[in-house]
């Protein structure tokens, strides 16, 4: 059952249904490295917005040994090959989600910025005090 009509003054199935978790269809790799740049986009200094909506990153975090730090989390080296990772920026750019000037800059677009990746929790990691 795909679809129900208004029956009794009942919603339809694709009211009552949430909206789609990745509608994109990004990869793991895609989404871990969006949730990065969502990150760095918020870090004073590391991102410049535009009148438009849009957020430029030019400053892009260095690992040291296996994670890096990116605001008051943790991040594993892993979880980042993204960043640097041409086609990864070009799938983002096809998406609509970002415009990439590789390997000089990545700029978010509002809908980057606003894409719920579900990916946060997994790959950043806080120290609980």
């Amino acid at each position: 059952m795909a679809r129900q009509g208004m029956r009794n003054g009942a919603a339809s199935l694709e009211e009552a249904m949430p909206p789609k978790r990745n509608p994109l269809n990004l990869n793991p790799l895609q989404l871990r490295t969006l949730t990065l740049l969502q990150v760095i986009a918020g870090i004073p200094g590391a991102a410049n917005q535009s009148p438009n909506g849009e957020v430029a990153i030019s400053q892009f975090p260095s690992a040291h040994g296996d994670h890096f730090h990116l605001a008051d989390a943790t991040v594993s080296s892993k979880d980042a090959s993204g960043l640097y990772n041409e086609a990864v920026w070009n799938a983002l750019t096809r998406k609509g989600l970002a415009k990439a000037e590789w390997p000089h800059q990545m700029v978010l677009t509002p809908d980057g910025l606003a894409y719920e990746t579900g990916a946060a929790k997994e790959i950043l990691h806080k120290a609980s005090h």
